[in-house]
């Protein structure tokens, strides 16, 4: 696992209910992947390959285009290790998930 990205995905929506079944399509999109992640209040993070998760982010957009959202704005953060391994969710949280 040369990489982790973590998305927070925010599509214009008219109402939070319509924003949070946006958010909810692309969020079942990521499960779908089959890659280890986690999901955070604010964003979700996703270990694998780096050109995986490049296209994972890229389809996060189209999903949730595809489910309503006239546009949407995503934050990205990206840690990418070509040699070796970076620090998994598992070695940044699970201190704090007991």
């Amino acid at each position: 696992m040369n990489a982790s990205v973590a998305i927070q995905t925010l599509p214009e929506a008219k109402n939070d209910e319509e924003l949070i079944r946006i958010v909810d399509e692309v969020i079942a999109y990521i499960k779908s992947t089959g890659l280890h992640y986690y999901v955070g209040p604010f964003e979700t993070a996703i270990e694998g390959d780096y050109d995986e998760l490049m296209d994972i982010v890229k389809e996060c957009q189209h999903i949730a285009i595809r489910a309503g959202a006239p546009s949407v704005a995503a934050y990205i953060k990206v840690t990418y290790k070509p040699e070796g391994d970076v620090l998994t969710i598992e070695k940044k949280v699970t201190k704090h998930h007991q």
